[in-house]
């Protein structure tokens, strides 16, 4: 799955929320929004198709009520499943030595890391 820049943004605002939201949240959150308001009907429904959001049930506004949204995966999932869905496939060791070697990476970080290494060899 590869999101547009705009249904990027609006992913953005979902994942930083934390909690599903409609059309008029999404809306009022967007700050550094580069799409229409009246687009995020149309951005909605692609990202839906693509599997990126679901529904998350209805909300009343004033005397209607209207759907609410939230992320099928997290930003994290979203980025592991872009890299290895895109043609030139990364191996997965040299992506891993190559995220490792990023000076913003921590030693609690690593040691959560080693954590899940450890977790998953079982």
């Amino acid at each position: 799955m590869e999101l547009t820049k705009s249904e990027m943004e609006i992913m953005d605002v979902l994942w930083e929320s934390g909690q599903p939201m409609s059309r008029a949240d999404l809306l009022g959150r967007s700050e550094e929004k580069t799409w229409k308001d009246g687009s995020v009907h149309i951005l909605l429904n692609g990202l839906l198709q693509k599997g990126a959001i679901h529904e998350a049930g209805m909300v009343k506004r004033s005397k209607t009520y209207g759907r609410v949204f939230a992320p099928s995966m997290s930003r994290e999932e979203y980025f592991a499943q872009a890299v290895f869905s895109h043609r030139h496939k990364p191996e997965i060791v040299g992506l891993f030595e190559a995220l490792l070697k990023r000076p913003d990476i921590t030693r609690e970080q690593l040691e959560q890391i080693a954590q899940l290494v450890e977790q998953r060899m079982g």
